[in-house]
């Protein structure tokens, strides 16, 4: 399953999350080469009523550094949110989304900041490759007031509305109609930006979903849906729950691709194409093959409906970390000795943040109805700027 390397060509670099900490002690600098290097997807795309894209990659030695020390990153807070979910230090939902990495690192390396992003309840790591901190994620998922949605919101409402993520949705495929409305938005006001609106196959069934898509494609929108086929649902097996899994084609009259979720590579490749095809000629559905380590969520223990043999082989053979990690060394774009030391700085990084967000006070109760509209409970308030709230009249 490693990925094969090919000659060098052209690439664009991208920087997801904050530099490489100059604390660091390496033997050398880590690479900020844009020298290009060009290599090949893992597998094949398999396309749907459209032209599959190029199994070859453009890429550089500071990109595959960036993709690594990203990953790894979020492999290592999700592992925190375990731990703190255990303690008791967060409460409420939490769903982990180790394994799953390449897609939201893929992605972002693909778009820009004015493209949108929206998904389900597994989003703590979207909300890092859109650029927030580990302060902001910790203090949320801990209800602190640091907290991306000034911890009201806890692990499933996470909002960074100035990189336009708009969540974090707990309702079961509910984000899609809101992604095309998005991608309804973008074409009105001729922004030239697309909107990624993610699903896992779970939600794949969901009526809205088809009907969100059918004006999507009647109207020409900027719309990618991507399904983050885990293969597990909830603890479903996507054969017991689905006709058809293939969810790349579901669409029948829209084109799907279906990109292997755990190539970093790959999902950039998929999502690159997917933009520029949206952008020309509408919606278009990916289907990203990918794995989540840690059950539904913390309250599964995701080893009832498959076996522990399976997650490992996966880890084994597939994991996005680990690929990448094979392709830099191979290069001689680090050691792994310095691979080694940048996961230990990014474990002191996580850790950090953790302290920090247990010193963050909780919201005062005030901030109770702020941001939020109601009517019928004797409070209204709504907007971010609203610091106070107003009684309504009888």
């Amino acid at each position: 399953m490693a990925l094969s390397h090919l000659a060098s060509s052209s690439s664009r670099s991208g920087s997801l999350l904050k530099p490489l900490s100059s604390a660091i002690s390496l033997r050398r600098p880590i690479s900020t080469d844009t020298t290009p290097i060009t290599v090949e997807t893992s597998v094949p795309f398999t396309a749907h009523q459209c032209e599959a894209p190029s199994r070859t990659v453009q890429t550089n030695a500071n990109e595959l550094l960036t993709f690594f020390r990203d990953m790894a990153l979020m492999r290592r807070m999700e592992i925190a949110a375990d731990s703190l979910y255990k303690a008791k230090l967060i409460r409420g939902f939490c769903h982990l989304y180790d394994g799953q990495e390449a897609v939201a690192v893929g992605m972002e390396a693909a778009l820009t900041k004015k493209d949108c992003i929206i998904t389900a309840y597994r989003d703590h790591c979207t909300f890092m490759a859109r650029g927030g901190t580990l302060l902001e994620v910790f203090a949320e998922l801990m209800g602190r007031q640091a907290g991306c949605s000034r911890g009201k919101g806890g692990s499933m409402h996470f909002y960074k509305k100035d990189s336009n993520f708009y969540g974090g949705h707990g309702i079961v495929g509910a984000q899609v109609p809101l992604g095309c409305g998005l991608a309804f938005a973008q074409k009105y006001c001729k922004d030239e930006a697309v909107t990624f609106a993610l699903y896992g196959d779970g939600a794949a069934n969901q009526g809205q979903l088809f009907e969100a898509l059918n004006i999507s494609a009647l109207w020409d929108l900027p719309a990618i849906l991507v399904c983050e086929n885990n293969h597990y649902g909830m603890g479903t097996a996507e054969w017991r729950a689905a006709k058809s899994p293939a969810y790349y084609k579901r669409g029948d009259y829209a084109p799907g691709l279906k990109v292997d979720g755990m190539d970093v590579l790959a999902v950039k490749q998929a999502c690159a194409f997917a933009k520029e095809h949206a952008l020309k000629n509408g919606p278009i559905i990916l289907e990203m093959d990918t794995y989540r380590y840690h059950g539904h969520s913390m309250s599964d223990p995701g080893s009832t409906y498959r076996t522990r043999d399976e997650i490992t082989g996966v880890r084994q053979e597939r994991d996005p970390i680990e690929r990448i990690r094979k392709l830099i060394l191979s290069h001689d774009l680090a050691t792994e000795k310095e691979l080694k030391d940048m996961e230990k700085e990014l474990r002191k990084e996580v850790d950090d943040a953790i302290a920090q967000a247990k010193e963050n006070p909780v919201p005062e109760s005030s901030e109770l109805f702020t941001n939020v509209y109601a009517k019928g409970f004797n409070v209204e308030s709504f907007g971010a700027d609203r610091k106070e709230v107003r009684a309504t009249l009888p």
